[in-house]
Formats: structure tokens, sequence, C-alpha cells
């Protein structure tokens, strides 16, 4: 008996361990499993959602009602794993004695996720205030074409002419101004595409006069660890110099290629500029030179542009402009800087459409060179750029349970 009883037992612990190590290897299977699915889940749903939300305030935009965003500011999940396992004798007769295990399991998930309406001073830093120089030169060191972006982010061109400035509309309605701002973008674009378009900060020395007179010894120990010193003696005199970085600039030549002074003279122009205006420079004897200009492109907010997409829909749309004969041949000139679809019928063959107002909008499709899908998601991209923190005080949350 003591023979038998030893089996049995070393049979209920092979038992065990089976079902230990298989507990152990389903949770390491179906854990990873589920957290996967649901991270990649979230955020296709989240991106999916953003383009939506997009594609709905051109809508809103079309029909002159108010423009909206919500944001997911947070997404919690929880996950419950819950495994069981048993034994159940094996059918093999009477006199069998051997034990079958049973294994199960589940999982539940039980997600939070907590969406914020953007309003009050979000909504005019967001959506309200014009675009900095940075943005655009981030966007363009991306690689972007620079017609696509000119177009979906500046408002105007500006150029002095007889100490006046004369503005250049990017607007269907000023049908002078807004040919003339179509085909000096195009003209830039050409630039581009011969690679030699720079979009550089001015970088120039800057230098200061002082008498040594005037500065105790311990502060001209400070200004030795920031900036390059000078120093005559004969003549008590320090002269202090720094290496400063100014004002973006479009150019079709190298701007470090000027003297120290031309560039201050050029920072010194930028700055009298608006926040939001990017100086232009564009000089004969360099490709492109063929068109010379000297402007600055003012750039407009998030609002002005979902706007600006949506009256072209219909109330102001953009038209046809062919490129300036000095200009050299450019590969891409469409009509729109957006074309959206507004259908009463639901569309065919789109990536998305939604509807409101009684009409389905979405993105129009093309064969060849995407130009309207490259616009909107330059436009996602956009948007993000505008990001800031959500706060999440008072946020309504919403809690799905599976």
């Amino acid at each position: 008996m003591k023979g038998y009883d030893y089996l049995v037992a070393s049979k209920h612990k092979f038992v065990r361990l089976v079902v230990v190590a298989n507990l152990t290897w389903m949770q390491g299977c179906v854990s990873p499993s589920a957290l996967d699915h649901a991270v990649i889940a979230y955020d296709q749903s989240t991106s999916e959602i953003l383009s939506e939300l997009l594609l709905l305030n051109i809508a809103r935009a079309h029909q002159h009602q108010p423009l909206h965003f919500t944001g997911v500011s947070n997404i919690a999940a929880t996950f419950n794993f819950q495994f069981n396992a048993g034994a159940t004798p094996a059918v093999t007769g009477p006199t069998g004695s051997l034990i079958t295990p049973i294994f199960g399991g589940t999982v539940s998930e039980n997600p939070t996720i907590s969406i914020v309406p953007m309003e009050g001073e979000e909504f005019t830093k967001r959506l309200l205030t014009p675009f900095q120089e940075s943005k655009l030169t981030m966007l363009l060191r991306q690689g972007a074409d620079v017609d696509l972006i000119l177009r979906l982010l500046a408002g105007e061109l500006r150029i002095e002419n007889d100490h006046q400035d004369k503005v250049y509309n990017n607007k269907p309605s000023d049908k002078d101004g807004y040919k003339l701002f179509r085909q000096v973008v195009s003209h830039i674009s050409s630039i581009q595409d011969r690679n030699a378009l720079f979009v550089e900060p001015l970088l120039f020395d800057s230098n200061w006069d002082f008498s040594t007179e005037s500065l105790s010894p311990e502060r001209q120990v400070e200004l030795l660890k920031e900036f390059k010193v000078d120093y005559n003696a004969d003549k008590h005199h320090l002269t202090l110099s720094k290496r400063v970085t100014g004002h973006i600039i479009l150019t079709n030549y190298d701007p470090q290629s000027l003297s120290n002074e031309e560039r201050i003279k050029l920072n010194e122009e930028a700055d009298n500029g608006a926040s939001n205006d990017v100086m232009v420079d564009i000089r004969p004897g360099y490709p492109g030179g063929e068109v010379p200009l000297h402007g600055f492109f003012r750039l407009r907010s998030f609002y002005n542009i979902v706007n600006f997409i949506g009256r072209d829909i219909s109330d102001e749309p953009e038209f046809n402009v062919d490129k300036d004969p000095r200009s050299p041949f450019v590969s891409e000139n469409p009509i729109h800087t957006l074309e959206v679809l507004a259908l009463e019928s639901e569309p065919d063959d789109v990536d998305m459409s939604i509807t409101y107002g009684g009409l389905h909008y979405a993105v129009k499709p093309e064969e060849g060179y995407q130009w309207n899908r490259e616009s909107f998601r330059l436009l996602h991209q956009i948007f993000q750029m505008t990001m800031t923190e959500l706060s999440q005080q008072g946020a309504p949350e919403i809690t799905i349970s599976k």
C-alpha cells in the first residue's frame, strides 16, 4: 500500500506541476497579446477620431457653423486575467486511475477614456493664434513640399514697393492678389525642386564696445563666460562679440555667403515685421533668380486654415493659376489646396467620410500623385503642432465596460 500511495502522490504532484506550468505559459502568452492588441487599437482609434474631427470642422466651416474640437486627454485600461484549472478522472474503465487536467481562462478589459473639449484660453492658443516662423521651418525641414505648406499656412504675401507694403492675399476673392501669390509659391517650389532652397536662420556676430572704467573687474570676468572679449589695454577699451541666431529666411542662396553686416541688416528688417512673418529673399544670379523677390509671408491661424478649406468647397472656390512665364517647369500645381467633396449621397472609393448637415464630406481621391491625401496629412500634422497639455480638471470621463 505504501508503494501505491507513493504512486498516487507522485501523480498528483505531476499534475500540479503540469497545471502550474500551463498557467504560467497561458498567462505569458495571453497578457502581452491582449496588451499589444489594446495599444494598437487605441492608437488607431485616436488617429481616426482626429481625422474625422478635422473633416467634421471643414464641414462646419463650409456650412458657416462654429468650429469645435474635443481632445482625448487620457486612456487608462485595466486588464483582468483569470485562469482556472482542475482535474478529472480519465475515461479508462472501472479500474483506471489516470487523471486528466482541465484548464480555462478569461480576459476582461475595462478602459476609462477622458475627453476634454477645447475651449477658453486653450481654444485661443491652439486655433486662433497665428503660427510662428519656427513651425514653418520645422515642416520644411521634414521634406514637405514648400508650395503645399505655404498654400495652407500663409494667408498673404507682403512686398514693399516705394516704401509701402503691397499685400497679395491667398484668397480667391482677391483675384489679382491670389494669382500673384500662387505664382510666387509655384516659383519657390521650382527652386525646391532644384535642391536650391535654403531655409536657414540668420547667423551673425554682434559687437558691443565698452570702456573698462565702466565695468568692475568682477563684471569683466563674468562677461568672459558669455562673450568673446577683445581687450585694448592702451585705450582701456573692451569689445564684446557674440554669435547670434536671428530670424528664419527663405532664400535661393546660402545666407552665410553674405557679409556679417548684410546679415545684420536683414535680421533688423525681419525684426520690424510681425511675429508670424517669414522673410523671403530670392536674388538674381542664383537658381530661381529669374523671378527676384523680397518680402514676407504672413502666416495665419489654424482656425483660418480650416475656414479657407471649407469656403473653397462652394463659397469661395480656388481657381487655376498658371505658373509665372519666367518660372521653369513645376511638377505639381493643382487648383485646390485641399479638395473636399460635399455630396448628397455617400461617396464611393474614399478612405473616410463624415455626415454633417445632410451632406457627406470626404477628401477627394486622386490618381497619380496624391496631393489631396498629402495635404490632409499635413493638415493633421499642423494641428498636432498646436498641441498643448490637455487639462483634466472638470473633464467628463466616459467609462466603457466590456
